[in-house]
């Protein structure tokens, strides 16, 4: 099974125009959401070792994950106004020495 949901233009570099498309695909007996970097040049046209590949048995999280993005959160500077620039207490832990621990703001899914 193989089905093309859609492709979004990445941009085009040194003649090579890159895309990321995304797709229900089969590989090695096991049906996957695919979401990858297909390229096209003079030397090769076709997928490339860049993207990723979600188990349907996991598309459900995955999906959910996706949904909780907002629109406000993807607005320039939104990071810094959640507290994740400069001197947080994310960047001391990883300043201390120790193992960073896991955000305690983060959902665990």
């Amino acid at each position: 099974m193989d089905k093309d949901i859609g492709k979004i233009n990445k941009g085009e570099f040194q003649g090579t125009t890159t895309d990321i498309v995304v797709g229900v695909r089969e590989y090695n007996g096991r049906v996957g959401v695919d979401i990858r970097e297909f390229t096209a040049s003079e030397k090769y046209t076709g997928p490339t070792k860049k993207g990723l590949r979600i188990p349907a048995a996991s598309f459900q999280e995955f999906k959910e994950m996706i949904n909780s993005i907002s629109e406000e959160d993807l607005k320039e500077g939104s990071a810094e106004a959640q507290g994740s620039g400069g001197d947080s207490k994310e960047n001391e832990e990883k300043n201390s020495g120790d193992e960073p621990k896991a955000r305690e703001d983060m959902p665990d899914y």
